[in-house]
């Protein structure tokens, strides 16, 4: 399958008059307006990443699996010790979204928390043997959901990641 029919799946709301245009079976008409979101990056970054999050709970078969389980559990098994307030720079979270996940993952017994010896207000966070296991669960569906999207940029990868992280770094 061609990155372009795989995209067409994905991209449900490009303007009817760039399909005539272009030809492209990556757009495909609709019945409702954008208007000036038509072109907005932002607006289309988020509408990637909600499609990407419904896809990988599609795969994993777990409608309640939080998105960001895995970056979080990801994260904290590559750099055992480290503190929520690094987690969220890492993650690209705030206090506010990283405490519910942390939350969330502390009372599923997926990780463990234990004080910083120079600074009791603050504490580490690592994986319990249940969050190992979990993490590798997660681990093969989103090394599966990576070939999909990979597929659908096909070359395009390294040049997309580029702009993704030139965004990152501009904005943040």
């Amino acid at each position: 399958m061609t990155s372009r029919i795989a995209a067409s799946r994905t991209i449900r709301h490009a303007a009817p008059e760039k399909a005539a245009q272009t030809g492209d079976p990556a757009t495909k008409p609709r019945d409702f307006s954008l208007g000036p979101l038509e072109d907005r990056i932002g607006f289309h970054l988020r509408l990637a990443q909600n499609a990407s999050f419904k896809a990988f709970k599609k795969k994993t078969g777990e409608a309640d699996l939080k998105p960001g389980w895995f970056a979080v559990l990801s994260l904290i098994h590559d750099n055992p010790g480290i503190t929520p307030l690094v987690l969220s720079r890492a993650s690209g979270r705030d206090k506010s979204t990283i405490t519910p996940v942390l939350r969330d993952l502390l009372r599923n017994h997926l990780i463990e928390q234990k004080p910083m010896p120079a600074d009791k207000r603050s504490y580490m966070l690592s994986l319990t043997d249940a969050g190992k296991g979990r993490l590798k669960e997660l681990t093969e569906h989103a090394m599966e959901h990576d070939r999909v999207l990979d597929e659908i940029v096909g070359d395009s990868k390294p040049e997309l990641l580029r702009i993704l992280r030139l965004i990152i770094s501009s904005v943040d």
